[in-house]
């Protein structure tokens, strides 16, 4: 990575140190779950519908089980100004 480090190197560091993972490995793990929880809303309830669907499953039955599993997903924060982080720091 010639000497520049990415947002997620210390992630990548962890789970090299922690598993079996190599280093390439690692990375591949974590942009794919960022790339997971960076899904908006929208696309995550209709991947999942169709993926619901493929399987059998009814619409009553489908948005039964997407709306559970939007309780349970993380939601990314909402962007903040340069401002609004400051104020965070020193009110």
């Amino acid at each position: 990575m010639l000497g520049r480090r990415t947002s997620h190197e210390d992630l990548i560091d962890h789970l090299t140190r922690t598993t079996p993972l190599g280093r390439g490995e690692a990375a591949r793990v974590v942009l794919d779950v960022l790339a997971y929880f960076d899904e908006t809303v929208e696309e995550y309830v209709r991947r999942r519908h169709r993926e619901l669907q493929a399987r059998g499953l009814r619409n009553t039955a489908i948005f039964e089980v997407v709306s559970e599993e939007l309780r349970h997903r993380a939601v990314a924060p909402p962007e903040l100004s340069l401002r609004q982080l400051r104020r965070i720091v020193y009110g």
